[in-house]
């Protein structure tokens, strides 16, 4: 019920009969792993099926009687090695028979490169499963380095989740520079929708005065919230989304880091509205200009709805003290003939959305 208080998709990940790696090497032996298979139909059954099924049953005696919609069950977290892929297998044969309309997610391990990775990537298109999880807990460089990761992935093999990820500045504090690193590095994964499908910015809470982990999107105590700049970079994508994506570029590229800017645009079919992103990971101010080819009618004089993140201090953070330091503002300018104009601040991030006249 959280999901769905939350708009978000349900996705459970389930144990494969590992332990987590980094901390033992205690297993299941992959002939008994009978029960944990059954517990990922079981969980199926309990998310969709009817009322009058066992699991089905007990969600409606619980109050809901209407199917959760699941669509994707991912099979062992950062697990690597032959050990997870021979585990794998087992839960992809009964699944696959047994419930062929759910998306199978498995994992490519702990790191977005490696010998672990190298391995893991090729066993998953191998097996055809659907999804693969990668995760990228990195430095602000990497992410800026890393927004054309996704240009070119193999279109022909699985999709990727992109399960967990959070820029590590080196204090591992939620400031402006690693948001706008985060930022920029989603660009690429909104340019390349056809092949990232989900994306999780993780972990998502922690307690001030009980946590074990950072950087994180919303901190709390028992009295406060405080909603990290990280946190409305992943709003203002959320929030903005669309339905198509549309090509962006400058002389003929990929907006990727040149001059420090980072750029992707959607189309949203259901208010007719272009959305353009764009992030400034550097100091400089930059006056750009949006053009739109192939309009049918004007846009002159339509305006340009602009929401940013933007602070003249990439060090800065939101804390209980001064939790609204870094806050989005909203902004318009007006649009020209076939686009608009635009002054990006440095250590900045836009979100623009311009109607277009059908």
């Amino acid at each position: 019920m959280l999901s769905e208080d939350l708009g978000a998709e349900p996705l459970p990940v389930i144990s494969c009969g590992l332990a987590c790696q980094y901390e033992s090497t205690e297993c299941v032996p992959v002939g008994d792993l009978e029960p944990y298979v059954q517990d990922a139909v079981d969980l199926i059954e309990f998310a969709n099926g009817p009322v009058d099924s066992k699991w089905g049953k007990v969600r409606a005696e619980m109050g809901h009687p209407e199917s959760f919609n699941l669509k994707y069950l991912a099979i062992g977290n950062e697990q690597w090695g032959e050990g997870y892929v021979e585990r794998l297998i087992p839960f992809l044969e009964v699944l696959r028979k047994k419930h062929p309309e759910i998306k199978i997610i498995g994992t490519s391990g702990p790191a977005p490169d490696g010998d672990k990775f190298d391995y893991l990537w090729p066993k998953m298109k191998e097996l055809e499963v659907d999804l693969v999880d990668e995760h990228y807990y990195r430095s602000p460089e990497w992410f800026l380095a890393n927004a054309e990761r996704y240009d070119s992935y193999d279109r022909n093999g699985p999709g990727v989740f992109a399960g967990e990820y959070a820029s590590h500045h080196k204090t591992r504090d939620n400031n402006l520079r690693a948001a706008i690193s985060e930022a920029a590095f989603m660009t690429g994964l909104e340019r390349n929708a056809d092949i990232v499908h989900l994306a999780t910015y993780a972990p998502l809470f922690a307690h001030y005065d009980a946590w074990q982990w950072k950087p994180d999107m919303i901190w709390f105590d028992n009295l406060s919230v405080v909603r990290t700049p990280n946190y409305y970079v992943q709003k203002m994508y959320a929030n903005n989304a669309g339905t198509n994506v549309l090509q962006i570029s400058a002389e003929g590229n990929n907006i990727t880091g040149q001059d420090s800017l980072y750029a992707s645009a959607v189309f949203d079919k259901t208010s007719s509205e272009v959305i353009v992103k764009i992030a400034n990971a550097g100091n400089k101010v930059h006056e750009i200009n949006i053009g739109l080819k192939g309009l049918k009618k004007s846009v002159k004089n339509n305006e340009v709805k602009i929401i940013s993140l933007h602070s003249n201090q990439p060090e800065a953070v939101n804390t209980r003290e001064a939790p609204n330091t870094i806050v989005p503002g909203h902004s318009s300018v007006w649009a020209g003939e076939n686009g608009f104009n635009l002054e990006v601040q440095g250590n900045a991030f836009y979100v623009c959305r311009l109607k277009i006249n059908e």
